[in-house]
């Protein structure tokens, strides 16, 4: 989700760049810079920080020159600091590349570089990239890119100069999003949109592995094969602040219809069908797996759901003792804590104040620690022991949707790691399990084609002041995450019960027209979600049914059905959720509440 802006024209191209940049902050970012050719020599400015710390070093040392290429970067290969910014160089510095994704494959593409006399500097992914292209370059950059991109695995949007050719501008998009702005004498490329607003409302929206070259004559279109073809010019008619949501209303389903990318992103690299579980960064040990006692996972709100699926498959699947705890109780316990214990904390941030105080305990009585968060160089990454990032990217609206579905991956990656260690489960089942995680992207997908369906409901459902939301086995924690982003945007009392529990004190509550929302997408469990629904029915609730493809016998006992694409068990939590995103959105919609910023809410609460 980093911010890319580059600039060829007749204006000075550091104001220009700065200003784009500016417009994409609310992508977050952590760091800031600019790449400008000037009379043949590229002079690069960078910083850790604000874009105001990158504002204050060009107003100390001005670069000249009316082309350039901008970013604002948001971590994911490397803690933020000075030398892991962007732009990143060759070391000859001919060629300097700007970069938004991920590249899989950058170790060993690195490592091949090394062989072939190339040095490298900084932690990031991206600095394969320049080399790459100095590698590759024969007096074409064009030609040179196209050749680096195919040796590139992952996603990547990407602006590239060289003092070869100091009046050309490459960029090439896959799987990030990537414009043309075309202005008078003068183009663009960038990240976004709102980037280049200011400057024109036509522009070419490239989709993957389209490459655009942009010099004094103009810009031209071309695929890898490098045959020019045309694009239809797109006007902008959104105002600013719809731009930066993408033409959508709010940041959170913008967020929504991003969690197929944030899914795939955060699987990119650690799980490839036929290749061992990679961990990036995390060298626990297989006799350190073995010895362990106990798991206990530590989270608060969001994350603390997804921690109760990280429960359920870490024993299913690895057959370790795991414990859930809320972390702003645990500390408070005295919790049995040795050498043998292993603590996993999630935290989107990084930085949540009760999750970082078990940590400390944890570390302080002798505890291995996995901090699995979203935030390089935070607090949590930091202080563990290991750490597994989930590359969400930055998460806007306060209510956590596309962070909290990349918190599920990570759970089970771990999971397969551990059960890959002890040996609990073939490599056959290993494989199972794995093939049908890399196509979850693409269910994800399709449950987004249905959501006119949830938002019909909403509009009969959203004067009501009481919800129940009710599941068996993982579908109890997808109803508790639901039950949550209910309350949180539409302020709609909910309650989460596991659907066995109802008869022990909860059906007391249901009466004529109380709305239910039960989810039934466990095949093991589905009968007897069947039987609850039908407990609940018959004392007059209306209910909503989530299940899976195929179970259209359901529609008998419910009011309304939706269903979901058909999915492993173990892995419907990650497909199963996003329908009660939307219908909690859509309720928030129906009641005019501010569905980004709700009331007495925080993104990051960083005080116990």
């Amino acid at each position: 989700m980093c911010g890319i802006v580059g600039y060829f024209g007749k204006r000075e191209a550091s104001s220009l760049l700065v200003e784009g940049l500016s417009k994409l902050e609310y992508r977050g970012y952590d760091s800031a810079g600019v790449a400008i050719l000037n009379e043949g020599k590229l002079e690069v400015v960078k910083c850790k920080g604000r874009l105001a710390n990158l504002e204050d070093k060009l107003q100390q040392k001005p670069v000249i020159g009316n082309m350039g290429i901008g970013h604002t970067r948001w971590a994911t290969h490397g803690a933020p600091s000075d030398v892991n910014s962007h732009p990143h160089t060759n070391k000859k510095g001919t060629v300097s590349v700007v970069h938004n994704g991920i590249i899989e494959n950058y170790i060993s593409l690195r490592e091949w570089l090394i062989s072939k006399g190339y040095e490298f500097v900084s932690e990031t992914d991206t600095e394969v990239i320049p080399n790459l292209v100095d590698y590759y370059y024969e007096g074409d950059l064009l030609k040179a890119v196209i050749k680096a991109t195919e040796k590139m695995e992952g996603s990547y949007a990407i602006g590239v100069l060289t003092t070869h050719e100091p009046d050309k501008l490459v960029a090439v998009r896959h799987e990030s999003p990537l414009v043309v702005g075309l202005g008078e004498e003068e183009n663009f490329i960038a990240s976004d949109i709102p980037a280049v607003l200011n400057q024109t409302r036509n522009v070419y929206l490239l989709e993957d592995k389209e490459f655009v070259v942009i010099t004094k004559d103009g810009v031209k279109l071309y695929n890898r094969l490098e045959e020019e073809i045309n694009k239809e010019v797109f006007h902008v008619t959104w105002d600013a602040d719809a731009a930066e949501k993408g033409g959508y209303e709010h940041f959170m389903i913008k967020e929504i219809h991003e969690q197929p990318k944030a899914i795939k992103d955060t699987m990119a690299s650690r799980i490839a069908l036929g290749q061992p579980i990679n961990l990036d960064d995390i060298h626990i040990t297989k006799e350190q797996i073995k010895n362990l006692n106990k798991i206990y996972i530590v989270a608060c709100g969001t994350a603390y759901h997804a921690g109760v699926v990280g429960k359920y498959v870490i024993e299913k699947l690895a057959r370790i003792p795991v414990e859930i705890d809320i972390a702003s109780e645990f500390k408070y316990r005295d919790p049995i804590i040795d050498e043998n214990t292993l603590m996993i904390v999630i935290s989107q941030s990084g930085e949540t104040a009760d999750t970082m105080s078990a940590l400390r305990l944890a570390k302080y009585k002798g505890a291995r620690v996995i901090a699995v968060t979203n935030v390089v160089g935070s607090s949590a990454s930091r202080e563990a022991d290991d750490v597994l990032y989930t590359w969400a990217g930055p998460e806007i609206a306060v209510a956590s949707t596309k962070a909290y579905v990349t918190q599920l991956i990570a759970m089970y990656i771990i999971a397969l790691f551990f059960s890959q260690e002890k040996e609990t489960l073939t490599s056959e089942e290993i494989e199972n399990i794995k093939e049908e995680m890399l196509r979850l992207p693409e269910k994800a997908e399709e449950v987004l084609k249905y959501k006119e369906t949830i938002q019909k409901f909403t509009t009969k459902t959203s004067k009501h002041k009481d919800m129940f939301f009710l599941g068996r086995g993982l579908d109890y924690a997808v109803a508790m995450e639901g039950s949550l982003k209910l309350k949180e945007i539409s302020y709609i009392h909910s309650e989460a019960y596991a659907a066995g529990e109802l008869k022990h004190g909860p059906i007391a509550l249901i009466e004529e027209g109380t709305i239910v929302i039960t989810m039934a997408t466990q095949e093991e469990l589905y009968d007897k979600m069947v039987s609850n629904i039908k407990e609940v029915s018959a004392r007059g609730a209306k209910v909503y049914a989530f299940a899976q493809e195929g179970h259209t016998e359901i529609e008998k006992s419910v009011n309304s059905a939706s269903y979901i694409p058909r999915v492993m068990d173990l892995l419907a939590p990650v497909i199963a959720i996003i329908p009660l995103q939307l219908f909690s959105y859509y309720m928030a919609i129906e009641k005019g509440c501010d569905v980004d910023k709700p009331r007495n809410l925080a993104k990051s609460v960083t005080v116990e």
